[in-house]
Parts: C-alpha cells; sequence; structure tokens
C-alpha cells in the first residue's frame, strides 16, 4: 500500500480530487478525478499514473447535489486506485473569514466557525464542508486540513481591505477578503518559470472562469484584488452579478417587494452571464453566439474585466506581466485577446496564432510586456499545506 494525501476541491460547478503520495518531494498526483458540470450533464473524468484518461456519465439521480456527487467521486477512487492508503485529506475552503489567515487541521469548533461563514459564500462554502462530512464518512480517523482561498490576500495593505463603514464594522470583520487565492498562490509560485526576474515586479492575475477575479501582485504577494467581502464582488461571473451598486439591493427590496432570499438567489444565481444573455452561464455557448443578449454578456465580461484591470495597473504604478488562468482564461482565446486589445493602449500585443493555439507566451516579441496563460493547480497547494500541517503536528 502507497500512502496518500487526498485533496478535495468543490466549486459551484465542478468537483476536483486528486491523491498525491505522502513523500513531499513528489509533486505530481497519483490519480485526479473530476465532476464538471453540475447542474447541467455532469461528466466524470479520471487520469492516473501511467494510464491513459477515462470518461464517463455521471448517474443521473445525483448531478444536481454535491455530497452525493463526492461521495460518488470517492467511491470511484477507492475502485479505481485499490493500492493507495489515505491518511490524510485536505480540502479547498472559500471562506476563512477573520480569524484563519493560514490552513488548518479540522476540529469541530472550526467546523462551526466556517459553517457559520456560509453566508457570505453561498455557492461554495457549504459544498467545501460537505467534503469534509463525505471524507469522514469513508475515512473517519484520518486528519483533515482546511485550506482557505481568502488567506492569500491577507498580505494587502490595510487600506485594500476596509470598506468606507463605520470602522466598528471593519473590526467585526466585515472587510474586502478576497478570493481564488490558492490559485494566486500556486500561479505565484510558478511565475519566475515563465517570466524570470519580472516575476518580482508588478503583475496581475486573471483567474477567469465560472467565477472570475484579477488579483494584482507585487513581489509575488497580493497587494490588491477584484473581490470582496463575498465572491459577489468584481468582475462579471456565471451567474454572478460582481459589482453593483449597493442602492439597487435597496431598490429591490424596498420598491420592487422582493424578499431577501429572493434577491440573493438573483445576485448569486440568476445574474451574470446567465442573466445578461439569457441563455447560458457558460462562456463557450455564448462567445460564437449572435444573439443580441449573448453578445451583450460576453462584451459586458470583457468590459469590466478591462476597467478593473485598469484599476489595479492604478494600484500598481504600472503592469510589468498579465496572466491568463482558469477555465475561461486558459480556454477562450477569443477573451483573452479582446482583453489584451483592450490594453493595445499600453502597447500591449496579441500573437494571434500563439494565442489560438493556447501557448504559453501569447505576446509578440516586441509587445510592452509578456502576457502568459498559466494552468493552475489548487490541489497541488492544497496537498503541500495539508502535507507540511501533519508532519509538523
Amino acid at each position: 500500500m502507497t500512502d496518500v494525501v487526498l485533496v478535495v476541491n468543490t466549486g459551484s460547478s465542478s468537483i476536483k480530487a486528486a491523491v498525491y503520495e505522502l513523500a513531499e518531494h513528489k509533486k505530481k498526483p497519483l490519480w485526479k478525478g473530476e465532476i464538471d458540470g453540475i447542474g447541467r450533464t455532469a461528466m466524470y473524468e479520471s487520469r492516473s499514473d501511467g494510464r491513459a484518461r477515462e470518461q464517463t456519465s455521471v448517474p443521473t439521480e445525483i448531478t444536481q447535489k454535491h455530497k452525493p456527487l463526492i461521495e460518488w467521486l470517492l467511491q470511484r477512487l477507492q475502485q479505481e486506485q485499490p493500492g493507495l492508503d489515505v491518511i490524510a485529506a485536505g480540502h479547498r475552503v472559500v471562506h476563512g473569514g477573520h480569524n484563519y489567515s493560514a490552513p488548518v487541521r479540522v476540529t469541530p469548533q472550526v467546523l462551526e466557525e466556517l459553517h457559520g461563514l456560509s453566508t457570505l459564500a453561498p455557492s461554495h462554502q457549504p459544498h467545501n464542508l460537505a467534503g469534509i462530512q463525505a471524507v469522514t464518512e469513508v475515512w473517519p480517523e484520518i486528519p483533515q486540513v482546511t485550506c482557505f482561498d481568502t488567506a492569500f490576500h491577507r498580505t494587502q495593505p490595510r487600506i485594500a481591505q476596509l470598506f468606507a463603514l463605520p470602522h466598528q464594522l471593519a473590526e467585526e470583520g466585515v472587510l474586502r477578503y478576497g478570493f481564488h487565492g490558492l490559485s494566486y498562490e500556486y500561479i505565484a509560485s510558478v511565475l519566475p518559470e515563465y517570466l524570470g526576474e519580472r516575476a518580482e515586479g508588478r503583475i496581475i492575475v486573471a483567474h477567469l472562469g465560472h467565477g472570475a477575479s484579477l488579483c494584482a501582485m507585487r513581489h509575488r504577494k497580493s497587494i490588491a484584488t477584484s473581490m470582496g467581502f463575498t465572491a459577489l464582488d468584481g468582475l462579471v461571473m456565471g451567474k454572478r452579478c460582481g459589482d453593483i451598486d449597493p442602492g439597487v439591493v435597496l431598490y429591490l427590496l424596498r420598491d420592487r417587494g422582493m424578499s431577501l432570499p429572493q434577491v440573493a438567489t438573483l445576485l448569486s444565481q440568476k445574474s451574470g452571464l446567465l442573466g445578461v444573455s439569457g441563455i447560458s452561464d457558460d462562456m463557450r455557448d455564448l462567445v460564437d453566439n449572435d444573439e443580441p443578449r449573448a453578445k451583450d454578456a460576453v462584451e459586458l465580461f470583457v468590459y469590466r474585466a478591462l476597467s478593473q484591470i485598469g484599476a489595479l495597473i492604478a494600484q500598481l504604478k504600472g503592469l510589468d506581466g498579465l496572466v491568463f488562468t482558469a477555465g475561461i482564461g486558459q480556454h477562450s482565446p477569443e477573451i483573452r485577446a479582446r482583453i489584451m486589445e483592450g490594453l493595445a493602449w499600453m502597447g500591449v500585443q496579441v500573437d494571434e496564432q500563439s494565442n489560438v493555439q493556447g501557448a504559453s507566451c501569447i505576446s509578440t516579441p516586441d509587445s510592452a510586456l509578456p502576457v502568459h496563460v498559466i494552468a493552475t493547480n489548487e490541489e497541488a497547494v492544497i496537498a503541500r499545506d495539508t502535507r507540511q500541517l501533519i508532519m509538523n503536528d
């Protein structure tokens, strides 16, 4: 039997799992499994060391719920990899709140506090915690570790974390937390491989997926980000609204007679690409669609991204490199090209062939700054942090 660390990364529309050998120098996973398309036609895909990729459909009766999907995924792991002994598990948890700025061992008290933060990340936190419960039911004795998406952004200046609200609220934890931190942490760790000495400079990373955000880095540390107190903030997303005048929320409650749950559902489940287009929350369905509302959704996505990139450039006082990552960032040449064309004023030039081919560098040699596409790997960060925590206990 091989001792391994299990990683569970539960998102709003996908569940990823991976197993890594306990030895810290082992960087590549022995097995990876992913369920994509939750809420639609969910598909399962797995890869293991030395074996071809396997794809199959997920039983239709469980495609709408995260917990049974996680349990099904763990069953597949046991069936496909009977020679592995899971001795610890690490989980992505979106919101660590005011108290958690580093990975921690799961305890009943930690779980209680994290459940209390579910209202701040309703599309993610309950699913993240369902992963912990599912692992507990299969391997009740193993230690489990939570790794937080908010932790990477705690290096931001205090001013960048404040809202213009009464100071008592900030002291109680009403702050700009930022998210997608595990993704940004991984990108920061590999930046020197792509940018050399520039990696320590002023870099913007665009994590563009069903959930989307931007992070401005200096010396590979977060100094500003587009998301705030919750994952509703910032860019246009698959179903989330992004930036919105808070007066709109008051108007919906007061003048339109909507209830609080109705407004919450509207902003987190019926807005974004889905709300604007009325067609789909998936950029792949919209980018080549000739329907006017589909075009509006794509153009608004790009417009908001460019607006916030401009704001982050101002905070960085310049820009030395741009990185695209996550589903749209890694797989949509059209969106990358539109954003880069919007930055032509500062000398960014698209290498059209490299961009279409999905090359690592998609800017021309004479571009004012390099633009790269880097696949993120949140699971590798979680595995590393889980190893370190359980080995040091």
